[in-house]
C-alpha cells in the first residue's frame, strides 16, 4: 500500500471577466501593432521568438533615462514579448527612428504602476486602462551606440 499523497490545490485562476479583457485586448493590438509598426517614429522592441527565432517587433511605449529604456508590460509574463525576453534578452529597441541593442531585465519588484508615473503619459494611461499584471522592463542599452537602421 502506498501512502496517500494529497491533491495539489488547482493554481489561482483570474477571473472570469480579466480573461475575456485579456483576449479581447491582445486581439486588438495584433491588428493595431500591424499598423504602428510602419510608423516611422514608433518606439518599437524587436526580441528574437523564442521558438522560431525570427525577430518580433512590437510597438512599446517607455522612455529612455540614461543608458536604459523603461517600460511596463501591460499583461507581465502573459505577454508574447515578456516570454521571448526570459528566453533570449538580448533585444533591440527602435527610440526615434534609431535601433539600439540591449539587454532587457524583468523587474518583477519595481513598483509598475509608479514607473508608469515617469514614463509618457497617454502610453501609460493606455496601460493602466487595459493593462491587468503589470511588470517593469528595463533595458540597459550597449555603450556602442545604436545599431544601422534595417529596411525590412
Amino acid at each position: 500500500m502506498t501512502p496517500h499523497t494529497p491533491p495539489t490545490p488547482p493554481a489561482p485562476q483570474p477571473p472570469p471577466h480579466a480573461e475575456r479583457k485579456y483576449r479581447v485586448v491582445t486581439a486588438f493590438q495584433r491588428r493595431l501593432n500591424l499598423l504602428m509598426r510602419r510608423l516611422p517614429l514608433q518606439t518599437l522592441l524587436e526580441t528574437r521568438g523564442r521558438v522560431s527565432g525570427l525577430p518580433r517587433r512590437t510597438p512599446v511605449g517607455g522612455r529612455r533615462v540614461g543608458d536604459c529604456f523603461w517600460l511596463v508590460s501591460e499583461f507581465g509574463e502573459r505577454s508574447q514579448y515578456v516570454r521571448n525576453i526570459k528566453a533570449d534578452p538580448r533585444v533591440r529597441v527602435r527610440i526615434r527612428g534609431r535601433w539600439h541593442t540591449g539587454t532587457a531585465r524583468l523587474l518583477p519588484g519595481d513598483d509598475p504602476v509608479a514607473r508608469l508615473r515617469t514614463l509618457p503619459r497617454l502610453n501609460s494611461a493606455a496601460v493602466r486602462a487595459v493593462g491587468a499584471g503589470l511588470l517593469t522592463v528595463r533595458v540597459d542599452l550597449d555603450r556602442t551606440g545604436g545599431t544601422p537602421r534595417r529596411t525590412t
